[in-house]
């Protein structure tokens, strides 16, 4: 008797995650220079080999067997609140943090004399989230640190505690860490009570932080606390660097009640904070440590949108990869036409995102070096929350998208695909669930006018465009969107709340419809089919009973 056996999932992209990546190669290409882009495509097809193969089997393994451990205390019984990982996850981080994807956005790069940027560390961190965003979640946590200390810490705490966060294998690492959120507050960070209390030069805190990532990894936590004396709501709160431990190697008056049993995500360890006189110190301004932190913020959710991408990535590839391997009823599953149109759909949404996401990149490394306009900077906010939104809900679509080409071994660990939707889940929650970016459309608007600017800037760049049926048929959805802006900035803020959602939703569809449009321009086939495929998806406009672009152009696009 002939037995059938099913495809054995196998590593794709030629064991790869970087080679064969066009989209990704022509985004280096058009905004690095010519030194830099060459720098940075052999680095990234060494990282993206590593991703590919040994970086995704101990990703494997700390998701199943290998997740982090609480050691409470020491052998002596003394208070240690060590986090235990796997020796693997040990090995990713050093490969990781070696390839500067935190380090080189704020130190030179050796080999070119110059200071990296983030078009360059956001192209790792799509890599490494292609086999293990819960990874991505410390790297994202180091990077925010950075930035802080970068941006506003003194010059004693920068040379005391940023070549360590920046360490590139030159010096000790200390990884980062940033703890906002308390039982009581929540997303409401105004309702935060850990209080600061005054010591000589410095501050001690006392209180709990009820959801810290990266807890026993880092070597230092970017931290809001109360001053006392200090105003209610987040004008009172001050931003503080407390190092884990203290200068005698002893645990820095805090402890970690327990880690967190987390649905997906299993790399990053979350826990409960305790401080009970944690040495901490002040991080610029004490008036102004909440918009430090909604700045850090701002930078988290980028790598949000980054670690959803690469989920979208591999959930993709793994999808494409075993329809071509699996023959059902005689024929390659690839050779029938519901399964070339949902490869199709996904393959144009994620060029067209990853295009969109790397455009928002491009603009925040201008934000961040200070040359952006005063438009631009209001754009890039209104970017990252439209972008973050999609991009998160989109991932969760693909991995569902990809267990189900899968069919039953879909939904065994065997394969990779349960993670990616456990993994993915997380992505609508960290650093601010579609509530909370709703907000951020509403504030926008009323304070900033920045439906304005966003309507000029998609009028600019669609006129700029060579008149096609697809250009045309952009300016139609601008027009209509233009009038959907206006209402909404009239509306009252019951009206607006309810709003808000489903107009980002449709901004983000008109933003990367613009970058999609743009691409095709550029750079044609196959960017043509896929600004094709993307708006006839997205838009809805197929004619009922017409085969649909998705899969007339198929061939073209996966």
């Amino acid at each position: 008797m002939k037995v059938l056996k099913e495809p054995v999932a196998k590593s794709l992209y030629a064991d790869n995650f970087f080679a064969g990546d066009e989209t990704l190669l022509k985004i280096l290409k058009q905004h690095l220079p010519a030194e830099f882009y060459e720098y940075a495509v052999g680095h990234l097809t060494q990282y993206g080999q590593k991703c590919a193969n040994e970086i995704d089997l101990r990703a494997k393994h700390t998701d199943r067997e290998g997740q982090p451990v609480l050691n409470r205390y020491d052998k002596y019984g003394e208070e240690v609140s060590e986090v235990w990982v796997n020796e693997g996850y040990e090995k990713t981080a050093v490969e990781s943090y070696g390839t500067g994807m935190v380090g080189y956005v704020h130190k030179e790069i050796p080999e070119l004399g110059a200071t990296g940027n983030y078009v360059y560390s956001y192209a790792l961190g799509y890599l490494v989230s292609q086999t293990d965003p819960g990874f991505y979640c410390p790297v994202t946590l180091t990077m925010a640190t950075a930035y802080l200390l970068d941006h506003y810490a003194s010059d004693e705490l920068k040379k005391r505690f940023l070549p360590h966060v920046c360490a590139t294998g030159d010096v000790e690492l200390y990884e980062g860490a940033t703890f906002l959120t308390e039982r009581q507050g929540g997303s409401d960070v105004g309702a935060n009570v850990v209080k600061a209390v005054k010591d000589g030069e410095d501050y001690r805190l006392y209180g709990e932080k009820y959801f810290a990532s990266n807890a026993g990894r880092c070597g230092v936590a970017m931290v809001l606390a109360r001053r006392e004396g200090a105003p209610e709501g987040t004008k009172g709160l001050t931003l503080f660097a407390v190092p884990w431990k203290g200068e005698d190697g002893k645990l820095n008056g805090l402890r970690i009640r327990r880690l967190k049993d987390k649905l997906g995500v299993r790399a990053v360890p979350s826990g409960e904070v305790e401080f009970d006189g944690a040495k901490a110190y002040v991080v610029g301004d004490e008036t102004r440590g909440f918009y430090y932190m909604m700045e850090a913020l701002n930078l988290s959710r980028i790598c949000n949108a980054v670690a959803s991408i690469g989920i979208m990535k591999r959930a993709y590839h793994e999808a494409k990869q075993y329809a071509s391997a699996r023959h059902a009823f005689g024929n390659s599953l690839l050779k029938y036409p519901m399964v070339k149109q949902t490869l199709s759909k996904l393959q144009a949404k994620l060029q067209v995102e990853v295009a969109a996401v790397f455009d928002l990149i491009a603009l925040y490394d201008k934000v961040t070096s200070g040359t952006a306009s005063d438009a631009e900077v209001l754009l890039h906010r209104l970017y990252i929350a439209i972008l973050k939104k999609e991009t998160a809900e989109t991932a969760i679509h693909f991995a569902h998208e990809s267990i189900e080409m899968h069919g039953g071994n879909g939904y065994i660990e065997d394969f990779v695909t349960p993670r990616l939707l456990r993994d993915a889940q997380v992505l609508t929650v960290w650093e601010g669930t579609a509530n909370i970016l709703a907000h951020e459309l509403i504030r926008l608007v009323n304070k900033f006018s920045i439906h304005q600017l966003f309507i000029e800037e998609m009028r600019s760049r669609v006129s700029a465009i060579k008149q096609t049926e697809l250009v045309i048929f952009a300016e139609e959805k601008l027009h209509e969107i233009t009038g959907e802006l206006q209402v909404y900035a009239s509306s009252d803020r019951m009206t607006q709340e309810l709003e808000a959602k489903p107009l980002m939703k449709k901004l983000a569809y008109l933003y990367e419809t613009v970058v999609a449009l743009e691409w095709a321009e550029k750079y044609g086939s196959p960017y043509t089919e896929i600004a094709e495929v993307y708006v006839e998806t997205t838009w809805n406009t197929a004619t009922f009973g017409r085969t649909p672009k998705a899969v007339l152009l198929a061939d073209e696009i996966i």
